[in-house]
């Protein structure tokens, strides 16, 4: 059964966390909005983290989402690929290009039982768009559970290039 104290610090630290996130969440949507007919986007994700003063390993499962934010166009997922911490590609998710409608989303699953990604696994997405689109929400849900303790957190995608013509 958990102490009274111990209450208070995981209440303290699940309010931090949630202030934290819409902190984060409130800087993303004041930013100028910007049209674009592609990009590659890098999205970091953990897999595979450690706990406490020991260290102690715990892997992850990561649910990769695609969202496609513009109303009016379609988008096309041309590639998500996955790569382990030291770079090297594990996974290509995409065979061919797959077109997402106006407001439509894709996922994409690196299994907890996958353990190729290490620490610091990243996603990169490419999209592409015939005519100019807003551009899409990339995140990715990273959730995995030890016991009687559960663990979920985001990451966001960061543009690492783009084509805006």
């Amino acid at each position: 059964m958990m102490n009274a104290w111990r209450a208070q610090q995981v209440l303290l630290f699940l309010g931090v966390s949630f202030f934290s996130c819409l902190l984060a969440t409130k800087s993303q949507a004041d930013s100028e909005i910007r049209l674009w007919k592609g990009q590659t986007v890098n999205v970091p994700v953990y897999p595979h983290i450690y706990i406490g003063d020991k260290e102690i390993p715990l892997d992850l499962s990561t649910n990769l989402s695609v969202r496609n934010t513009d109303s009016e166009n379609s988008i096309t997922v041309v590639s998500v690929d996955y790569y382990d911490s030291d770079g090297k590609l594990v996974r290509k998710y995409v065979e061919k290009p797959a077109l997402l409608n106006p407001m439509a989303s894709a996922y994409f699953l690196a299994k907890t039982s996958d353990t190729r990604g290490g620490w610091g696994a990243n996603f990169i997405v490419e999209w592409r768009a015939e005519k100019e689109a807003t551009e899409p929400l990339i995140e990715s849900v990273i959730t995995g559970a030890r016991g009687t303790h559960s663990y979920s957190f985001v990451t966001r995608g960061k543009p690492i290039k783009g084509t805006s013509k």
